[in-house]
């Protein structure tokens, strides 16, 4: 869903721009801020152990939307107090119940 969620949100951005992205997914951040896509591609999308990269599917997508704007990604610590990762984890707990519930 962390894919997901970032994917969406800078799909969502018209033209080019500077995007801040705030995330409580190490596993998100970390694959920006340690230039882990860059190894992926140059070894046909293998990780660790010359495994396939799980969700290539979608860190191919979001690899294209972080492309098209400046995004400066930034790491957040879930379930803090921090106000507005409360408030999405909020409306993404509200979002699954609505899904659910169909």
């Amino acid at each position: 869903m962390e894919l997901t969620a970032a994917i969406e949100g800078l799909a969502a951005i018209d033209g080019r721009r500077r995007v801040h992205l705030y995330s409580d997914s190490a596993y998100v951040v970390n694959c920006f801020l340690q230039r882990w896509w860059e190894r992926w591609e140059k070894q046909g999308w293998r990780g660790a152990g010359k495994q396939p990269v799980a969700n290539r599917d979608l860190w191919e997508r979001l690899l294209a939307q972080s492309r098209r704007h400046d995004v400066v990604w930034h790491k957040v610590q879930g379930h803090s107090g921090d106000p507005m990762n409360d408030r999405v984890d909020l409306l993404a707990r509200g979002a699954i119940a609505t899904l659910r519930a169909r």
